[in-house]
């Protein structure tokens, strides 16, 4: 950088400063309208403007620095500590995803080198305010859940003395409110014959996807991170425990499913990295189709899907690859069979009052299949299930 110190009244010491000298001597800058100034010195304006600049374009009154836990530091600590979970297995993509959403968050509206010490009840209403502007009820509690784990971890980690003081206004909606925005929203599932169309259109590996996803209740994360050892197609069951809970899943598999997935891992790509080999499912770069990106996570599989729904005009609100385990579950449960149905999707003895849950030991297969058979009725009508041609 060209030295700040040896130059002429009114010019900048080099092309690209970022401030201009005013009348007075000052250097300054309008920001929002305003006109600030940062001193007459070049040098210490630059620092001065380059330590004020967050808060001054966010139209707040810049704070004393001093040292101590900056924002920044606390999110880059944070998300550090959760990609290493993620590498283990022990946190999804997406959840690390909606965490590193809450880092940039924070550090646009507090302002990277704000000191979290110095932030208060007037902040965490500030942000929850801006929250509100973008997302709906369901969206806000989301964000203010994440923010307080990220401020948790500070505490508990030992990088500040005492816990950050929210206030009571930076709170999650009432449970009462978030039911109404739900009943008011359109439905998040998929009527048979759209299924049918999506399953008809898709190419493989897709094809295979929307199939496990509608026949076992499946996610993204859950098939991005399926393993091969997990699947029997010569018997047609998968035994994969939900990567979300930990809790054990098994689902039979229709003769659609078996013979997608048969012919989805036989074309799978070479893996990128040796720890991807044993997936059932890789991108055509050999890659998870869930994964950590260099900013962010990669949703390969959300992608796809959404070229493929706008293909087929099936467009609507909520209605992404997810909006197939809402229509397991609604289809699903309509067989009477709600633990069956749980037990399928990973639910099973993971709530807090589902005290049965805590001392079952098994289901049945035939209540698992069951429950299957009933979605496959509903999506294929005509054909016959498995108890009816006897196999």
């Amino acid at each position: 950088m060209p030295t700040t110190r040896q130059t002429k009244k009114g010019k900048k010491p080099y092309a690209d400063f970022p401030l201009r000298r005013h009348a007075t001597g000052q250097w300054c800058k309008k920001i929002r309208q305003k006109l600030h100034y940062f001193g007459v010195d070049p040098d210490a304006a630059l620092r001065k403007y380059l330590e004020q600049r967050d808060d001054l374009q966010a139209g707040r009154t810049p704070r004393v620095q001093s040292e101590g836990l900056t924002v920044r530091e606390l999110c880059n600590r944070f998300l550090t500590q959760k990609k290493t979970m993620v590498d283990s297995g022990e946190l999804s993509p997406r959840t690390f995803g909606d965490y590193y959403a809450t880092g940039e968050r924070l550090c646009e509206t507090f302002g990277k080198t704000r000191l979290v010490s110095d932030l208060a009840t007037d902040d965490f209403e500030r942000l929850r305010a801006g929250f509100a502007k973008t997302r709906g009820l369901v969206g806000v509690a989301n964000a203010v859940r994440n923010v307080r784990i990220v401020f948790k971890y500070a505490y508990d980690a030992g990088l500040i003395q005492q816990p950050v003081r929210f206030g009571p206004g930076f709170k999650t909606p009432s449970k009462s409110k978030l039911r109404k925005e739900r009943q008011a929203k359109p439905v998040r599932m998929f009527d048979a014959t759209e299924v049918r169309s999506l399953i008809d259109t898709a190419e493989q590996p897709l094809k295979a996807m929307i199939l496990l996803a509608v026949n076992c209740g499946f996610g993204q994360s859950d098939i991005a991170n399926l393993p091969k050892t997990a699947i029997d197609l010569s018997a047609g069951w998968v035994d994969y425990p939900r990567p979300k809970t930990a809790i054990a899943r098994r689902c039979p598999l229709w003769p659609e499913t078996i013979k997608a997935v048969g012919e989805a891992i036989a074309k799978r790509p070479a893996a990128k990295l040796e720890d991807d080999d044993g997936m059932a499912f890789l991108t055509k770069y050999g890659q998870r189709w869930v994964r950590i990106g260099p900013n962010s996570p990669i949703d390969s599989v959300g992608l796809q899907f959404g070229k493929l729904v706008k293909q087929l005009k099936l467009e609507r609100d909520g209605r992404s690859f997810y909006a197939f385990r809402h229509t397991f579950a609604t289809i699903a449960g309509e067989s009477r069979d709600q633990v069956a149905v749980n037990h399928v999707m990973g639910h099973s003895g993971g709530a807090a009052d589902d005290i049965p849950g805590r001392y079952r030991e098994r289901i049945s297969d035939e209540r698992l299949v069951g429950v299957v058979e009933h979605v496959r009725k509903w999506l294929f009508p005509a054909k016959k299930s498995k108890q009816e041609t006897g196999t």
